[in-house]
């Protein structure tokens, strides 16, 4: 059966040799890749197919819209179609270039009707963390996929690393002994616990890729009202505190308090509630020092019991294990993962910007009363 592998991520020597190793170990395998860094310049993207013997055939694709990823996206589909109808192709292994997020391939693979054997991200342990705090614009590293591309380093690389279930490790750094090598190994166990990680000199990456990908799963997994998020952990000096509450955030003092809550861990994410939008759910993402707040539409228990069968099975499931008697699944979850965590100092902050007792008592009538500092945030 014809199947596609993706395997992405920032760590290109990672990535390549990932993509070697498959090539090497499965017989009819096939790579193909569209580097988007010849876009600025020739206004294309360059397609190569290769085997493990090396180059089997070569040409561009124009830009779409001024977009390079919008001309790769046009262009694979097409391709894996003449691979799959070649009779010769068994794997297709579709090497994603630096910036682009498996996410929104899988999602273009997959709707065109073809396999998806996995999805896996190359890391390299040495560089995980330096990643992770890298701040930059894409665009300013030349990694943008677009002329509007507006993504930095950090938040790239952690949708990369959070969104695979499999990730294939570089030899180097996460096998040498050593402080650093144990803090590395920590904190890619702790913000991707449920990953299979498999070293990329070791056999298991051949079989993993036929194991096959559900890009609906997938998605779930990611979506903030149910994403399997990391649980508390303290190992080799990396931590990872998760904070819990089911009280409103008083919107200003939470505003606030942003840069600090920001800038106390490497990498942050979760859901939680403002008092004065009690009724909508919003996504916290930060890495790099920045944070992106995005409204995700109702909570459950904002919605009426009818249109609760419109919702996947998925977020019921995990809206009843997390249900409050008065607030059912609205809460705040947030999970800061570091090197180096203040536990207490992100507890008190954070337990700052709750609704005092009076405020609460107050009702949500008096709530939705107070400023609306999110607005700027959340492009209301």
């Amino acid at each position: 059966m014809f199947t596609v592998a993706l395997v992405g991520g920032l760590h290109s020597d990672a990535r390549r040799a990932a993509v070697d190793r498959l090539l090497a170990d499965v017989p009819g395998s096939v790579a193909l890749h569209h580097d988007l860094a010849t876009a600025p310049a020739t206004g294309t993207v360059a397609r190569t197919v290769r085997d493990a013997t090396g180059v089997l055939s070569a040409g561009e694709t124009p830009l779409v819209n001024d977009c390079a990823c919008c001309a790769l996206r046009e262009d694979l589909v097409p391709e894996l179609a003449r691979l799959r109808d070649s009779g010769l192709t068994r794997l297709a292994v579709v090497e994603l270039w630096d910036s682009v997020e498996p996410k929104a391939m899988a999602e273009v693979v997959a709707a065109a009707g073809f396999r998806i054997g996995a999805v896996v991200t190359a890391v390299d342990p040495a560089l995980l963390l330096p990643y992770l705090g890298n701040g930059d614009d894409l665009a300013d590293v030349g990694l943008a996929a677009a002329a509007t591309d507006r993504r930095t380093v950090a938040d790239t690389w952690a949708r990369q690393l959070e969104y695979a279930p499999v990730l294939a490790v570089a030899e180097g750094a996460d096998l040498d002994p050593g402080a650093d090598a144990d803090a590395d190994r920590a904190l890619l166990d702790q913000l991707h616990p449920t990953a299979l990680r498999i070293p990329v000199g070791g056999g298991g990456l051949a079989a993993a890729v036929f194991a096959g990908f559900d890009v609906e799963a997938a998605a779930a997994a990611q979506h903030p009202a149910c994403a399997l998020l990391p649980q508390d952990a303290d190992e080799h000096g990396v931590a990872t505190y998760v904070w819990h509450h089911h009280r409103p955030f008083h919107p200003e003092r939470l505003y606030a308090a942003l840069e600090g809550l920001t800038c106390a861990a490497t990498r942050s994410r979760g859901r939680f509630f403002l008092a004065d939008r009690p009724d909508t759910l919003l996504a916290w993402d930060a890495a790099g020092g920045a944070l992106c707040v995005e409204s995700h539409g109702p909570w459950l228990v904002s919605l009426p019991e009818a249109a609760w069968e419109m919702v996947p099975p998925v977020r019921r499931a995990a809206a009843a294990l997390d249900w409050h008697p008065e607030h059912g699944d609205r809460c705040q979850h947030l999970v800061f993962t570091s090197p180096g965590l203040d536990r207490e100092g992100l507890a008190e902050l954070l337990g700052s910007c709750l609704l005092t007792d009076a405020e609460y008592a107050a009702g949500r009538a008096s709530w939705k009363g107070l400023a609306s500092a999110f607005d700027t945030l959340l492009e209301v």
